[in-house]
């Protein structure tokens, strides 16, 4: 393990700023499936941190438990410095955190600009659609498409562009890349690279290290419920046979 434990993890680090999300001891259940079993890790301020792990390692269960939206979990979840275990998903999105699930979520019936006007301005600070059409210029060539005649990488761009019209400047985005073309691959590392540049703090599940490696500060690696492993992305080619190993490619 590189420059990694769970003191790190947790946000305790002697001399480090505190973190904007700490997660300690996260556990999380769907019905009786025990899915976490004492997540750690921490994210700072204007970094992309990347969960990586197998299918079923329960890095997505990890995003909901953060956004609230997993109704039996333990641990502590904090923002910034407030404990928002307890607090319900409508409160922690009015928080300024956003999440971007695997499957989209796109309205079928509405057009492009209805999906991107329908979530509410929670902050202020959020995007223009002049801005968003900048970052994803193929949605305002699509804007009068219903959801139903989007390509799946439109789609995803839809999803992503949806939330930045909410203020939220800590996103959560779960598989942007999966299923998508290369070029569209690509333009999304881009997106994810300019928003940081721009000041936003992205918590990214991905299976697609050689995608996360273009935009990730640091790693954590999750498998049975909990991050056995965390690196950064500087120390990515030194952790490869690792990776390897733990991703099974």
């Amino acid at each position: 393990m590189t420059d990694f434990n769970m003191a790190d993890a947790a946000g305790t680090k002697s001399g480090a700023a505190s973190p904007v999300l700490t997660v300690e001891n996260l556990e999380a259940w769907y019905g009786e499936s025990h899915i976490l079993h004492g997540i750690n890790f921490n994210v700072n301020a204007g970094e992309v941190v990347t969960l990586l792990g197998r299918n079923g390692a329960g890095k997505t269960t990890t995003l909901k438990s953060v956004m609230g939206i997993i109704g039996k979990r333990t641990g502590t979840i904090r923002f910034g410095d407030v404990d928002i275990t307890k607090t319900s998903s409508d409160k922690i999105a009015r928080m300024g955190v956003a999440f971007c699930p695997e499957e989209r979520g796109i309205f079928a019936s509405l057009d492009v600009r209805e999906n991107l006007l329908l979530p509410p301005v929670v902050r202020p600070g959020g995007l223009s659609l002049d801005q968003i059409f900048e970052l994803f210029p193929n949605l305002k060539e699509r804007l009068n498409s219903q959801g139903t005649k989007l390509s799946g990488g439109e789609q995803q761009m839809l999803a992503i562009a949806r939330i930045l019209r909410t203020g939220a400047r800590f996103l959560m985005l779960d598989e942007p890349t999966e299923g998508l073309a290369p070029v569209i691959i690509q333009q999304i590392g881009h997106t994810i690279a300019r928003l940081k540049k721009e000041g936003f703090t992205i918590l990214l599940v991905e299976q697609n290290f050689r995608f996360a490696a273009t935009v990730a500060d640091r790693y954590y690696i999750v498998e049975h419920g909990k991050v056995i492993d965390g690196f950064k992305n500087s120390d990515l080619q030194a952790n490869m046979d690792k990776l390897h190993t733990y991703l099974g490619v």
